[in-house]
């Protein structure tokens, strides 16, 4: 009798592995043998946490007291506060109870995803888009349809693009969305996402709004005044749809990438449902960090998380300078987040495809940037993406090394 073959991975774990991380483990192999390596790769704000969550959790630390399991879904406290930023923010009265404090917005994507679809269950995104939202999708097992999304409608969804999907596929049962968007760094107008709300409504399908970089956004959007004489920091989904999901994170605004927490607001439907996978999967947020993040609501905070922004708004305005004699092809408008997704035009005669490019660069010139692959399977072997996340000073010296890399190429 034969021996049964030895098991193997499952089917669900073949998922395209994110070339952002390959490319950071490359960074870190350059560092290590001695190499100034400037890398615009990844979406990390270069600041870190302000100074009040730093405080605050060196205050956690040293009394090393109250940091064992949380609640499944937060502390009470920081629930409260998410609440009381989106009357801030939006002027939502936003329940606590409907707050799902998560480990990162990646863990709140993960809970949605599996609270609100079965197996099978089609689900739209967007492409371009994040890569994460389609491999954790298909790792779950739901049908993924890819909406076309270029310049033409800012590269956001419209109705018109979901009547044609459900004229393709059959029904759809989700829509996630993002505005701004990684990695077009485009804003989704308040009427735009009324209009996707009212479709998702009118056709029962539940929609999904990664608002993690509301906040940094560089212009705003017609008909989008400022609130309360505060700048105009995005539209949140549940202005329009409470039946919505909107997901958040501490790590975009606030540069608290590495602390892991994030959170989601529920409908009613789904609170119970991502409590119990919450507390099956992962039984709690990190509690340390839950503890500290009350601190970004404080005004400290708020107001440093601001400065943060006018960087980045710098550095946005130096990469967008310096378009012209770069001499790529169309590149998204970047009114908000902080990328800048662009075709490489006639680079692509140079080398062949963006992730020739992107090696070639990080070689010659120790500059690192993310080939568009991730984002778009179709095309995104013409186009990059370039986080200026790191700073006006590292931005511009970026940009000295890529043009003295293309005159020589």
């Amino acid at each position: 009798m034969l021996p049964h073959p030895p098991p193997r991975p499952s089917a669900r774990s073949t998922v395209p592995p994110f070339r952002v991380m390959e490319i950071l483990a490359d960074v870190e192999r350059l560092r290590a043998a001695g190499r100034d390596v400037v890398s615009l790769c990844a979406g990390e704000p270069s600041g870190g946490a302000p100074r009040a969550v730093a405080r605050e959790a060196a205050r956690v630390h040293a009394r090393n007291e109250g940091l064992g399991y949380t609640p499944a879904l937060g502390i009470e406290p920081l629930r409260r506060a998410v609440a009381g930023h989106y009357a801030r923010w939006y002027g939502l009265d936003v329940a606590p109870e409907q707050v799902a404090v998560t480990t990162g917005a990646s863990g709140a994507l993960v809970l949605t995803f599996l609270a609100a679809f079965d197996v099978g269950d089609r689900v739209a995104v967007c492409r371009p888009g994040y890569p994460a939202y389609r491999n954790t999708l298909a790792a779950l097992g739901a049908e993924v349809v890819e909406l076309d999304c270029g310049a033409a409608t800012r590269f956001q969804p419209t109705p018109t693009m979901l009547d044609a999907a459900v004229a393709a596929h059959g029904p759809l049962h989700g829509l996630v969305v993002a505005g701004p968007a990684n990695p077009t760094g485009t804003v989704l107008e308040p009427g735009e996402l009324a209009a996707l709300a009212r479709w998702c409504a009118e056709h029962g399908t539940r929609l999904i709004s990664d608002e993690i970089y509301h906040g940094i956004v560089h212009a705003a959007p017609t008909g989008s005044g400022p609130r309360n004489g505060a700048p105009y920091r995005g539209t949140s989904a549940w202005e329009h749809d409470p039946d919505a999901v909107v997901i958040s994170s501490f790590s975009k605004y606030w540069g608290m990438t590495g602390w892991r927490l994030g959170w989601a607001l529920l409908p009613r439907d789904l609170v119970a449902p991502v409590d119990a996978l919450a507390g099956n999967l992962s039984l709690c947020p990190p509690a340390a960090a839950q503890y500290a993040a009350v601190e970004a609501f404080s005004e400290e905070a708020y107001a440093e998380a601001d400065r943060a922004v006018e960087q980045f708004a710098r550095s946005r305005s130096l990469l967008l300078e310096a378009l012209p004699a770069l001499g790529w092809g169309e590149s998204a408008p970047a009114d908000g987040a902080f990328y800048l997704y662009a075709d490489l035009g006639e680079q692509l005669e140079r080398h062949g495809s963006s992730l020739e490019w992107c090696r070639r660069l990080l070689e010659a010139e120790a500059v690192a940037v993310v080939p568009g692959l991730d984002f778009d399977a179709a095309r995104g072997h013409r186009t990059v993406r370039l986080s200026f996340a790191a700073g006006p000073a590292q931005v511009e010296e970026a940009v000295t090394r890529i043009l003295r890399f293309q005159a020589r190429s």
